[in-house]
């Protein structure tokens, strides 16, 4: 889907979302969480070790694999054109496991911005990105992110020109998005570690740019 004029809608959000923002999720579906868990480790369907090493898998996907992945991309055409046109495959040669989701990555161009959504709950691409923050599960992102995606970019400090268009995709149960940003001007000479250093977690989502170079006082 793509946002190609300007929308002029209200919503009670007027605020931009903010990544620390609580888990509001009702306390009983917590406890409830808990309860089937532990009956499922009661009745043998896995372990505590096996529940262990799940959560540790959790814990060591970070947007730092995401941002390896940009680098790279940024600095070999050929991987560039291979993660655009299959990145599962492309992630596939940084020994990155998609577990079995299909990723489709886009490229923010000169006229092209985009951003990435999920409508109906909050499909992510863990494995590059880690867990998604609060704020993209959160019912203001996913409803003005199709209505209003200008003026919620805004509100990330992040002003699309009229004159590019703001591409939003939806994202899915079989199927995630990873934005590739665009290289920031400056950085012919920065090495591929330097770079990653640039991209950051926002601006593999879309709602964001990199970061900008620091420059040395001459």
């Amino acid at each position: 889907m793509s946002d190609d004029h300007d929308h002029d809608h209200t919503h009670p959000h007027r605020h931009p979302p903010q990544p620390d923002e609580e888990d509001t999720s009702p306390p009983q579906y917590r406890r409830l969480e808990a309860a089937v868990r532990e009956l499922l480790m009661e009745k043998g369907l896995f372990t505590a070790d096996e529940m262990r090493q799940v959560l540790e898998r959790f814990d060591s996907q970070t947007p730092a694999i995401g941002a390896r992945v940009v680098a790279r991309a940024w600095v070999d055409p050929a991987y560039r054109a291979r993660l655009l046109a299959d990145g599962g495959a492309a992630m596939a040669e940084l020994g990155i496991d998609m577990e079995g989701v299909k990723l489709v990555v886009v490229e923010n161009t000169p006229g092209t911005h985009n951003l990435i959504v999920c409508t109906l709950c909050s499909c992510y691409p863990r494995p590059v990105l880690g867990l998604p923050p609060d704020w993209y599960k959160s019912r203001a992102y996913r409803s003005r992110a199709v209505r209003e995606p200008r003026a919620l970019l805004s509100e990330f400090g992040t002003v699309v020109p009229d004159g590019i268009v703001v591409r939003v995709h939806d994202s899915n149960a079989d199927m995630r998005y990873l934005v590739l940003p665009m290289r920031p001007a400056g950085t012919e000479q920065m090495s591929e570690s330097e770079l990653a250093e640039l991209v950051t977690r926002d601006s593999m989502i879309g709602v964001s740019l990199p970061r900008q170079p620091q420059t040395t006082p001459g």
